[in-house]
């Protein structure tokens, strides 16, 4: 249940019909009860920026504010603030073939798609989702060529977008490809496909998902407890059920979840539908998202809030990705020191400090 404490408040707006289709307009918006007619010209502006999508699960659980905050268009979007960057995380800085990026020796980033079944209103690839389908078969193969011809590489992470949006066929393909270069141990799929279109989740699907010889790891992206319909229910337990393992990824967002109440309601449902908290991530500096980000103070009160209330089995790592792509650090461990004000240095995972400022409000 939504605390108070995290700044949500009820919609207000009068109950729509029910939707049974994927909303993707203003106008859709208001004639489902998620916006008021007044709001209309702010979230045209905030729709001509960044994308809005809705499927028709979201829209039903948006009634509850934590959910609808995620997905409803907001006029604070369009407050750029100077901080904010059009690739936070320095996707870019480490690509060596389009579609593709290579941060840390092991692993690399396979973009499959720009496409998404929903657009989260704070999304750090804000700039690049769209409706322009599956990476070009060519890009496609100089990936997997790079792959191949790097031995160093273990793990593939699957991400866009959205993976599970492409088609089982596309996806099976695409595990075969993986499979046959022989030095990859796993595949790894974040994805909110299980969470806002369950019915996705069928038993070809689940097949596809288990090539042979890789293991397969699924990375749901859910950041508030109202989302877990029970059709989401029904959907991870299929996952569980074919033997796929199932971890989680939440965004610290205020105004949605960052209140210990509101996180534990999410980590303790998580568990019970067989999926291990992985990661809360601090804010990016996603361009228009500024109303979302707390502080780090904050966050690591809330962590402390949650340790001994919850086990280890049901807290995720608390993370900040450094801008400029310099990779993922713990907030809650020696390489972040609190220099005051708002300002600490933080050290990557190749020894290099940076500074990092909590963005004013």
């Amino acid at each position: 249940m939504q605390n108070p404490a995290d700044g949500c408040k009820e919609t207000g707006f009068p109950k729509g019909p029910a939707v049974t289709r994927p909303l993707t307009t203003v106008p859709a918006l208001i004639e489902a009860g998620l916006a008021a007619p007044g709001e209309a010209p702010a979230l045209e502006a905030v729709a001509a920026e960044f994308r809005v999508r809705l499927t028709p699960g979201m829209a039903a659980a948006a009634a509850d504010p934590g959910v609808a905050a995620q997905f409803v268009p907001d006029a604070r979007e369009l407050r750029i603030r100077p901080e904010e960057l059009a690739d936070p995380i320095g996707d870019a800085a480490h690509s060596p073939v389009p579609g593709l990026t290579h941060r840390y020796p092991d692993r690399v980033i396979l973009h499959v798609t720009r496409t998404c079944a929903v657009y989260c209103r704070f999304c750090f690839r804000r700039e690049v989702v769209g409706e322009e389908g599956a990476l070009p078969e060519a890009e496609l193969a100089a990936a997997l060529d790079y792959v191949a011809a790097t031995p160093a590489v273990r793990e593939v992470i699957l991400t866009g977008g959205d993976p599970l949006v492409l088609s089982t066929r596309r996806i099976a393909a695409l595990m075969a490809r993986l499979a046959a270069i022989p030095h990859l141990d796993m595949v790894r799929i974040h994805t909110r496909v299980p969470v806002v279109a369950p019915g996705r989740i069928d038993a070809a699907l689940l097949a596809a998902l288990r090539p042979e010889r890789l293991a397969v790891w699924l990375v749901v992206h859910t950041n508030h407890a109202a989302e877990l319909t029970p059709e989401a229910r029904a959907a991870l337990a299929r996952l569980a059920d074919a033997g796929v393992p199932l971890l989680s990824q939440t965004v610290l967002l205020a105004g949605v979840n960052a209140d210990p109440a509101a996180l534990e309601d999410l980590f303790r449902a998580l568990l019970r539908n067989r999926v291990k908290p992985y990661y809360l991530h601090h804010c990016d500096l996603a361009r228009g998202t500024s109303h979302f980000r707390t502080t780090i103070a904050r966050g690591r009160a809330i962590m402390a809030a949650l340790r001994g209330r919850l086990s280890g089995t049901c807290l995720p790592t608390y993370v900040l990705d450094l801008p400029g792509g310099h990779g993922k650090v713990p907030l809650e461990s020696g390489d972040v020191l609190d220099m005051g004000a708002g300002r600490w240095r933080i050290r990557d995972w190749r020894g290099t400090w940076h500074d990092y400022r909590d963005p004013e409000g």
